[in-house]
């Protein structure tokens, strides 16, 4: 996660502050209840085994997490918020020959979320810089892999392709827990293995320090402002991997990230920070 000064890592949770941007939908067809499945086995929601999408170096995208869906931008892959969006939407975007990744937040706990009473005080840690958001205790896997396991199966029973699982770098900061690189690893590869079960793919978020460790048990990279604080060689494992990273700047012009994006076959666009519909892809650059 960017902090608070840079940007924001996922929801354009700002510009929700000012205006109720959106309206929260109750899970649909999820139990609450949801136990966790043992190790190494399929839990009982779970999608069967099939060949998981692999998106590859340089495939356009659109990153919408605010406002009425567009779904008419013409791009192959869309990353919509999963708690917000409908099963009938995804659909929509299938029929239109679009993959679709479900945004969920698994590091950091929000207060917006229909869920949010389920996670035990103890588990959330100092507030993240925006508002209704705390860190949570990574640590804590007995009580948080259930509970994203359920998330995680809302996101394979609307008939998502992939996840981008946000907030995957708290030992990075004041978390309010002594959290570390080891700590971080384990839950992003937690992480992984719960979307992987349901058979999905899935995206490493910014984290660019674990590149290295993790990403062969990654799909694909969601990175932002690589270009501005000029990181994005350290994403060259994904491309070298023949897996796509979809990345987003705020603040620069299109015009002064897009010849190194494309050299290092990125697939870079220019966005505001509400994440709303509007976007300038390098193509327009």
């Amino acid at each position: 996660m960017r902090d608070r000064t840079a940007a924001r890592t996922g929801w354009a949770h700002g510009a929700l502050a000012v205006t109720a941007l959106m309206v929260l939908t109750t899970l649909t067809g999820c139990s609450s209840g949801r136990e966790q499945a043992p190790a190494g086995k399929e839990s009982a929601s779970a999608r069967p085994a099939r060949a998981r999408w692999q998106p590859e170096p340089g495939t356009d995208w659109q990153w919408q997490l605010s406002g009425k869906l567009d779904t008419s931008v013409d791009a192959p892959v869309y990353d919509i918020d999963g708690f917000d969006r409908t099963a009938a939407q995804v659909a929509e975007l299938h029929r239109k020959g679009r993959k679709v990744i479900c945004y969920l937040s698994t590091g950091a706990w929000e207060d917006f979320r229909p869920d949010a009473a389920r996670f035990p005080t103890a588990v959330l840690g100092k507030g993240n810089g925006w508002k209704g958001e705390r860190w949570l205790d990574i640590r804590r896997t007995e009580v948080l892999e259930p509970l994203m396991e359920t998330r995680i199966a809302m996101c394979a029973k609307k008939g998502f392709d992939a996840v981008e699982p946000d907030n995957m770098d708290g030992y990075r900061n004041e978390s309010g827990f002594p959290l570390t690189a080891a700590d971080q690893l384990r839950y992003n590869r937690l992480i992984a293995r719960v979307v992987h079960r349901h058979g999905m793919a899935v995206g490493l978020k910014n984290d660019l320090p674990q590149i290295p460790e993790l990403v062969g048990d990654f799909d694909f990279a969601v990175n932002e402002q690589c270009a501005q604080y000029e990181e994005c060689e350290e994403l060259t494992p994904f491309v070298e991997a023949g897996k796509a990273v979809f990345h987003a700047e705020y603040e620069l012009p299109a015009a002064e990230f897009c010849a190194r994006s494309r050299k290092l076959r990125l697939s870079s666009l220019r966005k505001e920070y509400e994440l709303d519909p509007w976007r300038e892809t390098c193509a327009e650059a």
